[in-house]
């Protein structure tokens, strides 16, 4: 028998999936237009994907050059001596909008905004004592830029 979860990913989840990342606004009335089933309908499948941890939250994409953080980048972190001292730092940095541990030669990647050149020189001046090696990369153009997942890449179990 099929999970709560796979019985919300029909077509129709799938769907409402695909129209909530594009525009998370969108009314209950609106969505369900779009996909044949009532306002209160489309509340309640949205409710159950919450519920599932389908849904993790709902969110506004700021533009960050536009609030003045000019500079986007990647700082690969290697070698982290305490690893757990590197990422206390990290979560208070605001810079840091994203982090992530990887496998391969490189312990972590930070993705950080900041307003110029001196200010990234600064937060990386704050996360060498953490680190035998720290290599950055100053995005010049993102092609694509924080993409939704496509539900077509969800595969039904069985």
């Amino acid at each position: 028998m099929a999970s709560d979860s796979e019985k919300l990913l029909d077509r129709t989840g799938l769907e409402l999936l695909r129209l909530v990342q594009e525009d998370a606004r969108m009314s209950f009335a609106e969505l369900g237009r779009r996909v044949g089933l009532t306002p209160p309908a489309v509340a309640e499948r949205l409710r159950r994907m919450e519920e599932a941890g389908i849904i993790v939250g709902y969110h506004a994409h700021l533009n960050a050059a536009r609030l003045g953080l000019q500079i986007r980048a990647f700082i690969r972190v290697s070698d982290c001596e305490p690893c757990e001292r590197l990422i206390k730092l990290v979560k208070t940095q605001p810079e840091v909008i994203e982090c992530h541990m990887l496998t391969g030669s490189d312990s972590y990647l930070l993705q950080v905004v900041v307003a110029s050149i001196a200010h990234l020189d600064a937060l990386i001046s704050r996360l060498r004592p953490f680190a035998r090696s720290l290599t950055t990369s100053i995005v010049l153009e993102s092609p694509v830029d924080r993409r939704g997942l496509d539900v077509r890449l969800f595969r039904p179990k069985g």
